[in-house]
Parts: structure tokens; sequence; C-alpha cells
């Protein structure tokens, strides 16, 4: 009798831990929107989409383009997509010759509620960084250390290629 006491306790127990653990989505995630120096912003239909795939390869998108026909030095360039704990960060830069006008996110990290809301803040911190140093040499942002790192590399990539 004692035993079938021990026994429904125990298996009780563990049934409640169980069903207390919280799953980590690994990569679904909601697919984020990019965000720009000026906050969230719905991509164009020429841009590329956003992904939130956890490949752990550097993606190249060297995308090298003229924003409007009249403007040749304005241009575009996007970073490698740098593999972070939490999943890629991968920046976009518009360039009017060598001057910084605009940075993209296109891809960071959203596979759960904690990431989109540590990124939601974190991001437009680093945009308005990146655009007042002008380069990639930006300050990391308090509880952002991983995105704050992936930004950094896809941005020093971006503007690598971009021959600055």
């Amino acid at each position: 009798m004692r035993r079938a006491v021990v026994t429904c306790t125990a298996t009780a127990a563990g049934v409640i831990l169980l069903l207390s653990l919280k799953p980590h989505d690994g990569g679904g995630g909601s697919t984020p929107t990019a965000l720009s120096a000026a906050g969230p912003a719905q991509a164009s239909p020429g841009a590329s989409a956003p992904s939130s795939s956890g490949s752990s390869g550097s993606s190249s998108g060297s995308s090298s383009s003229a924003s409007s026909p009249g403007s040749a030095s304005l241009r575009t360039v996007t970073g490698d997509a740098v593999p972070t704990r939490y999943g890629p960060v991968q920046v976009k830069v518009t360039l009017d010759g060598t001057k910084i006008t605009k940075v993209d996110v296109v891809k960071y990290p959203t596979s759960d509620r904690r990431d989109r809301e540590i990124n939601t803040s974190a991001i437009p911190v680093l945009n308005r960084e990146a655009l007042a140093a002008q380069s990639a040499d930006v300050d990391v942002v308090s509880g952002a250390t991983y995105t704050s790192d992936g930004y950094t590399r896809s941005l020093q990539s971006a503007l690598d290629q971009a021959g600055r």
C-alpha cells in the first residue's frame, strides 16, 4: 500500500513538472517585417522577403542596385546573414556615395515572444547609432547582445561589399 501511494505521488509530481514546461519554438516563429532606421516598415514588392530560417551558413546578399534611375550614387547593399545563438541577423544598407542614408534589418530572431520584444526595441537603437556613426562601430544594446553582435557584423559585411 505504501508503494502505491509513493508511486502515485511521484507520477503526479512528474506530470505537473512536464505540464509546467514551456516549449521553445525552434524554427517556426513568425516572419518579421523589415525594421528600418525610421522604425517598422513594410517590405516593398521589389524588396527581398525577410526570413527567419535558422541556417548556420552565411548567405551573401550583395544586391547592389540603384534605387532611382536618376541618382547613380544611391545604392543598396545587403550584408551577409550572420548566425547568432537565437537566429540569423541580416542588414540592408542604403548609401548615397559613401554616406549611410538608411539601414534596414531584413532578418532578425523572432522565434518567441521574448525575441520579438527585445528586437523591436533594440533594432531602432542600433539603426540610429549606425546612422550617427556612419560606420559599423556602434555600441552594444544592453539585453540584446547577440542581436547587436550580428547586426554589427552584417553591417560591416554590407559596408565591405560597398567598398567602404
